[in-house]
């Protein structure tokens, strides 16, 4: 079960905002289902659509009164930045390109943002938020969910403690099989904004999945990434972005690594992995079968932690809410990072620090994700060469 921590007093519902997610959306339902899971946030205004009407009644369906239901998102951030009750944070979950001008009028308005990852749909943007981040001082929270699961945070802790010793490869692969054909012909809204460039930006399933990747095995061993030789594919006939992903990577201090990404592997599903090999130790878990985490030792003992079971470290424990052998995975993840931005946004109420137990994916680990991407793409234009990432 989540532990009790030391928390501000004021421990009243966060109220909170949303921009995007109407009718139709599958990602906002999945962040009103985590906001509510635990309790902290209450939802009271949205700019759900584009659409007024759409937005309206979108609005409606989900209980937000019709005066807090908003024609767009800057009208939203003005009116309720003057409120007495106006909102503490907003969730943005629109497509990538929609990211950065719903953030930025939030933050200016001096609102806390929870944005859907990745953080922009273009490296310049990430650098232009990142500086109204800071300016702000307000939190920005990066859902990569699955850093919220509860054996990630246990092999972050097990990397941290030294158990593995000094990191040596790092493997990542997060493969689909979705878009295994034209699926964005066929009238299929999420398929047809993630291949469209103007909405995703210059990568496909690099931007879509490959981040995840890529933040799940930052997150976890702790290292920085300097550079890629990277090769992205379209598989299938006509399509404008990637849908398959091999990089070959290389981290500071030495340890090597791999991430495979890929939307065309006929048959998966959500095959999310992470492999991590040290000097006396190893480490494997799997998105799929998420309560489980092994460790292997030089020697050749296998060992399986299990999520709440006896081997669990209070890092994991934390974030746990069901006792071991009940399921918890996607959905749960995602409410972990609302929970703990919840501990971040009130402290921030009264001037208190974060715990430090608290982790969340913030504003630079999206401009680290965009770097990434960025990085890739320039090196599979050039043939997979080697390709130092960029810094601001």
């Amino acid at each position: 079960m989540i532990q009790e921590q030391q928390i501000p007093s004021d421990i009243s519902p966060i109220r909170l905002g949303m921009v995007g997610g109407g009718e139709g959306a599958f990602i906002g339902a999945v962040h009103r289902i985590a906001a509510r899971l635990d309790g902290d946030f209450q939802l009271v205004a949205g700019a759900l659509s584009s659409d007024p009407e759409r937005a309206l009644r979108s609005a409606l369906q989900i209980g937000i009164a019709p005066d807090r239901s908003y024609a767009s998102f800057d009208e939203m951030a003005d009116r309720e930045a003057e409120r007495a009750d106006g909102i503490e944070a907003v969730a943005v979950v629109t497509p990538n390109h929609l990211h950065f001008a719903p953030a930025k009028a939030f933050l200016e308005a001096g609102i806390h943002v929870i944005c859907d990852k990745p953080l922009t749909s273009t490296l310049a943007d990430a650098y232009a938020l990142k500086e109204v981040v800071d300016r702000s001082g307000r939190l920005f929270v990066l859902t990569h969910n699955y850093t919220g699961y509860p054996m990630v945070r246990q092999a972050r802790a097990m990397v941290a403690n030294g158990e593995l010793g000094r990191i040596r490869l790092v493997q990542v692969e997060y493969a689909q099989g979705w878009l295994a054909t034209k699926v964005e012909d066929t009238g299929s809204k999420q398929a047809e904004w993630r291949t469209d460039p103007a909405r995703s930006g210059a990568g496909g399933a690099i931007g879509d999945i490959g981040t995840h990747a890529f933040n799940l095995a930052s997150f976890v061993s702790g290292l920085e990434l300097e550079s890629v030789a990277a090769d992205l594919t379209s598989f299938v006939e006509g399509r404008r972005l990637d849908d398959n992903v091999n990089i070959m990577l290389r981290f500071a201090g030495g340890a090597r690594g791999h991430l495979w990404a890929s939307q065309v592997a006929a048959g998966l599903e959500n095959g999310l992995r992470l492999r991590i090999f040290g000097e006396k130790a190893g480490l494997d878990w799997c998105q799929e079968d998420p309560n489980y985490l092994w460790i292997t030792t030089l020697g050749g003992d296998k060992r399986l932690i299990t999520r709440g079971g006896p081997g669990a470290y209070p890092a994991a424990n934390r974030v746990s809410r069901v006792p071991s052998g009940h399921p918890e995975g996607y959905l749960e993840g995602f409410a972990t990072l609302y929970r703990e931005a919840a501990c971040a946004i009130r402290a921030a109420r009264s001037g208190t620090p974060i715990d430090d137990a608290v982790h969340f994916p913030d504003i630079n680990d999206g401009v680290r994700g965009l770097e990434f991407i960025d990085a890739a793409v320039r090196s599979s234009a050039a043939n997979g060469v080697w390709t130092r990432l960029r810094t601001a």
